[in-house]
């Protein structure tokens, strides 16, 4: 028995959804012929690729040693796909779009819903996380593209500028700061503060404000989403600085209140790309959508 392309689909989408139900949901397959074809595989490979956990399928190391090749095959055969995609042909393919924490929650899913209805041949999936796991799975081929809002270190990866925005500093309606037009900087040092955690976006630049202006800071609370943090500072546990498109409705409903301080916050949202990445028609399309350019400028 020969091994093909879709028993490779197949078991990478049951190692990305941990169930061949999913699987089978995501494919458009049924659920016999998904277990079929990991039956199938497994046989191949002469040893399980899974740890059975209930319902939930977990890769072993066998398993996560063929992950790795099966994607890189499917990569490949995708973006050979894209290239014999001659003039005139409707867009088909899919992208892996990767957005640090408040460009995945608050700007791309617009972006993404609009390419969808100007490409509907297309599959666009979206992966979030904090900006340095964003670079590391970019870095690690397991993204098209990514668009973060923190600094980038990592030695691979390409960052040209998207678009500008700027963070602000946030407190409860009754915080005693609710009412100040301004706070100083022995205020900032002050108080308890509501961050996301190392290696996010929002975070470096926060720290970077902090220390350009010579100001200590106390982290009283480190929660990894910012719905969380919002939360947080609306009940009055601390204060926070967040992007303001993260935060702009509970401004507008007085839910979190927006305080002056002598902090400078402006920041650039930036595009991520592989150094040696080729910019194809499925991408080039994305990128005319949502406002990115594939070449940083001289």
């Amino acid at each position: 028995m020969a091994l093909t392309f879709r028993q490779l689909e197949i078991f990478e989408r049951i190692a990305a959804t941990g169930s061949v139900t999913r699987a089978s949901e995501a494919l458009l397959l049924t659920q016999s012929a998904v277990s079929m074809a990991l039956t199938q595989l497994e046989q191949l490979s002469s040893t399980p690729l899974f740890e059975r956990a209930g319902r939930r399928l977990l890769l072993n190391d066998s398993g996560r040693l063929l992950l790795k090749e099966a994607r890189d095959i499917l990569q490949a055969v995708k973006r050979t796909e894209q290239r014999l995609q001659g003039d005139g042909h409707p867009l088909v393919g899919e992208l892996l779009i990767g957005g640090s924490t408040t460009i995945g929650n608050y700007l791309l899913p617009a972006l993404l819903g609009g390419f969808a209805r100007e490409f509907p041949q297309t599959r666009v999936e979206l992966r979030v996380g904090n900006t340095q796991q964003i670079a590391d799975w970019l870095g690690a081929g397991e993204l098209d593209i990514a668009f973060v809002e923190g600094p980038c270190h990592h030695r691979g990866l390409v960052a040209v500028h998207w678009r500008d925005d700027e963070l602000v500093v946030v407190a409860g309606p009754g915080h005693p700061w609710a009412g100040k037009g301004r706070v100083t900087a022995a205020q900032l040092a002050s108080a308890p503060w509501i961050m996301r955690e190392s290696g996010s976006g929002t975070r470096e630049i926060f720290e970077g404000a902090m220390d350009r202006a010579g100001i200590g800071y106390q982290i009283a609370l480190e929660l990894g989403h910012t719905e969380a943090i919002k939360t947080g500072v609306a009940a009055g546990l601390g204060v926070s600085c967040l992007s303001r498109v993260a935060v702009q409705r509970e401004l507008a409903h007085g839910e979190l209140v927006e305080v002056k301080s002598p902090l400078t916050l402006n920041r650039a949202l930036t595009l991520l790309k592989r150094r040696e990445s080729h910019c194809t028609p499925l991408l080039a399309a994305f990128l005319q959508v949502s406002g990115g350019t594939w070449s940083a400028s001289p």
